[in-house]
Formats: C-alpha cells, structure tokens, sequence
C-alpha cells in the first residue's frame, strides 16, 4: 500500500511521516461502500436476504454496479502508516496519479 505526503514539501523534512494512503477498489467494494443503495436494493424482493446470504450480496452488488454504472479506481484517505484511516476514502479516479494530485490538492 503505497503512502504519500499530503504536502509534497513535507517530503524533504526528516520528522516528517505520509499520511495519505493511495488504494486500488474494485467497482464491487466501492458499490458496497453505498449504504443508500445498498438500503434501496435491499427492499427489493430477490434480494430481501442479501444481508443474510452471500450469495444474494453478491448479486445484489452486481445488480447496484450494472445499474448505476459504478466503476472501480484510484482511491485515497489520510492515515498515518501502520495506523487505521482518519477519514473514508476519496474516489474513485481512474490513475493512480489522479488521485495523488486529488489528495495533495485537497486542502488547497
């Protein structure tokens, strides 16, 4: 998991660690990170026992991906290495540089 400094002047300071963490997702784990659909998907018949079978998760993540035409990508999130995320992830963007300049620019 790649980290980078959030100002890329902070490179050059010793006392300085990253902490931005750069992350790949799939158009699946980012379709479940949805709670509103995954709550309107939910009151659909065929999928009424996703949270109870794998199975019908999965089709039902399927179903939010094709529907709402997400894509997987670049994602990133502030956090310190070896620590848990500050905050939820940023994203998606198509490159991994994309989402390096999205996260060094996000307090600009």
């Amino acid at each position: 998991m790649p980290y980078i400094y959030s100002n890329p002047q902070d490179e050059s300071n010793p006392h300085k660690i990253p902490d931005v963490q750069i992350l790949e997702f799939s158009a699946a784990e980012i379709a479940a990170w949805d709670d509103d659909a995954i709550h309107e998907f939910m009151k659909r018949h065929e999928f009424r026992m996703a949270n109870m079978n794998s199975r019908a998760r999965e089709k039902m993540i399927e179903a939010i991906v094709e529907e709402n035409g997400i894509k997987g990508g670049w994602c990133f999130q502030f956090c310190f290495p070896g620590c848990l995320p500050e905050s939820s992830p940023f994203g998606p963007y198509d490159t991994y540089q994309e989402a390096v300049e999205a996260a060094q620019s996000f307090n600009d």
